[in-house]
C-alpha cells in the first residue's frame, strides 16, 4: 500500500466533523436563553412597571433560578449535551457550576456535602473576580491621586 492509498483509506475511516452543527446548536440555544431573559425583562417593565434596573435584576434572578432548578432536576445536563457551549451564557452557566457540585455531594450531608462543595468550581472564579476588581480599584485610586 502506498502512502497515497493509505492516506485515502484513513480519510475514508475518519469520522466527519460536526463543528458546524455544534456551532449552530450552541448559537440557537444560547440565543433562546438570551431571548428568555429579554422576555422576562420586558414583561417586568411592561406589566409590573419595574424600572430598567429592577427588570434587569428580575431577569438575572429568573435565569439563575431556572438554571439551578433545571440542574437539580437533571435537565440542564441534557440541554448542555445537545447545545454544548450554548448553555454557557454567563449567568446560567455560573448557576449550573454552583448547583451541580452541591447536588453531586448532597448524600454526604448538608454541611460536609452540599455546603462544602457549593463553591468547588465557582469558588476560584469568585476569588479571581473579586481579587482582580480590588487590584483594579486600587490602581484607579492611586492613578487618581
Amino acid at each position: 500500500m502506498t502512502d497515497r492509498q493509505y492516506q485515502k483509506r484513513v480519510n475514508q475511516l475518519l469520522p466527519r466533523s460536526k463543528t458546524g452543527l455544534m456551532c449552530l446548536r450552541a448559537f440557537a440555544v444560547g440565543g433562546l436563553i438570551c431571548c428568555l431573559g429579554q422576555l422576562v425583562s420586558d414583561l417586568g417593565k411592561t406589566y409590573l412597571s419595574l424600572s430598567k434596573d429592577q427588570a434587569g435584576a428580575l431577569c438575572s434572578l429568573s435565569l439563575i433560578f431556572l438554571a439551578g432548578l433545571l440542574t437539580a432536576l437533571g435537565v440542564f445536563d441534557r440541554i448542555a449535551a445537545f447545545a454544548g457551549a450554548g448553555t454557557v451564557v454567563p449567568i446560567t452557566g455560573f448557576a449550573n457550576s454552583i448547583v451541580a457540585p452541591a447536588m453531586e455531594f448532597r448524600s454526604e450531608g448538608l454541611i460536609t456535602g452540599t455546603a462544602a462543595k457549593l463553591f468547588q468550581i465557582a469558588g476560584p472564579v469568585l476569588v479571581y473576580g473579586i481579587g482582580s476588581s480590588v487590584i483594579y480599584g486600587l490602581i484607579l485610586v492611586f492613578i487618581g491621586m
